[in-house]
């Protein structure tokens, strides 16, 4: 690496840093309840505060959404970042494999399923329920495609299974939907909606913990991923294990992904978008720069969409899915326009 390239590296990495934490800060400062900045910067570091009411809505409520906005935005660009150098399909996103139909398909079974086996407990129905119904959802999936990755040696034909087990968990909604009552239709359209803010600091923590165990596979598969930009048969010639680096980056993005749907719900576009923008921001393919850009970038993102969502000054808060998709499906767009093609 040439030393100017990574002087412009660093520098722009800092300056991504530095609009990520001006951004977390904002993000926290806004909302339907108005409270003073000094006050948020005395809540956060431990000083005293006026009202404690607004040390627990900062505490209980605004500081969890914060992070939850920086793992989900992280989390998705990562994978949309994996799906698109693995596929070598520019518009691979991070629920290409099914997880998120999956996940989906495991929360109407406990919502709208109930209709057909006499009703569930509340527990169950609570924000903990469903994360367990979304992650056994998108565990079935996952084993399912690993399965057939196994079994297939086409890259591709992977990506044609998990559209299919889209389909077909599709398909199982839609029955389950037209048996179900207009009480849980709207239950199950409020979760697929998506949500940044109701997650407790017990519920964070586990979401945080699988979270990590995900990112922590990234070290096993960054120099085989760039092996993999010149084609599969030059990443064998340099002794790139092919089958087990597939399994591991499929793991990797179903991890992720799986989590943040359990907890967040099915957040578009954000893994699809957000890989482009931060090649063309540094200019490179290097997944030892690309990885971390995405993340930082991915979480920048989400802030914004949140701070969009929560319509600042207002008590009402939009879906953050139809935010992120009138974003990202622009952005897209613009892309195939400029560059007529994307490359990987």
């Amino acid at each position: 690496m040439k030393l100017n390239q990574q002087k412009t590296y660093i520098t722009t990495f800092s300056l991504l840093l530095i609009a990520l934490i001006c951004i977390w800060f904002l993000n926290i400062s806004l909302g339907s309840v108005s409270i003073p900045f000094t006050e948020i910067i005395s809540s956060i570091f431990g000083g005293e505060i006026s009202k404690d009411s607004w040390q627990t809505i900062i505490i209980n409520y605004r500081l969890p959404k914060a992070i939850t906005a920086i793992l989900v935005g992280s989390g998705l660009a990562i994978s949309g970042l994996l799906m698109q150098t693995l596929f070598r399909n520019p518009l691979a996103g991070p629920f290409v494999l099914g997880i998120s139909s999956g996940a989906s398909l495991g929360v109407a079974l406990l919502i709208l399923g109930s209709s057909l086996i006499g009703g569930v407990s509340t527990l169950l129905l609570s924000n903990f329920g469903m994360a367990i119904a979304a992650s056994l959802g998108a565990f079935f999936v996952l084993s399912a495609v690993l399965i057939a990755s196994n079994r297939v040696r086409n890259t591709m034909s992977i990506l044609i299974i998990g559209l299919m087990f889209g389909s077909i968990t599709s398909a199982v909604i839609s029955v389950l939907s037209y048996f179900s009552s207009a009480e849980q239709l709207q239950q199950f359209i409020f979760w697929g909606f998506g949500s940044l803010g109701n997650l407790s600091w017990n519920e964070l923590k586990i979401f945080s913990i699988i979270f990590m165990i995900g990112i922590s596979l990234l070290a096993l598969i960054i120099k085989p991923l760039n092996s993999l930009l010149l084609g599969e048969n030059y990443a064998k010639s340099v002794g790139v294990n092919i089958k087990k680096m597939r399994s591991i980056t499929l793991i990797t993005t179903s991890i992720l992904t799986g989590v943040i749907t359990a907890f967040a719900g099915p957040i578009a576009f954000v893994g699809l978008a957000v890989p482009h923008l931060t090649k063309l921001l540094f200019n490179t393919s290097d997944h030892k720069i690309l990885l971390p850009a995405v993340a930082i970038s991915g979480a920048i993102l989400m802030l914004i969409a949140d701070i969009i969502a929560q319509l600042p000054a207002s008590q009402y808060t939009l879906p953050i899915n139809a935010i992120t998709s009138l974003f990202g499906a622009p952005i897209v767009i613009w892309l195939l326009i400029r560059k007529r093609k994307i490359y990987i």
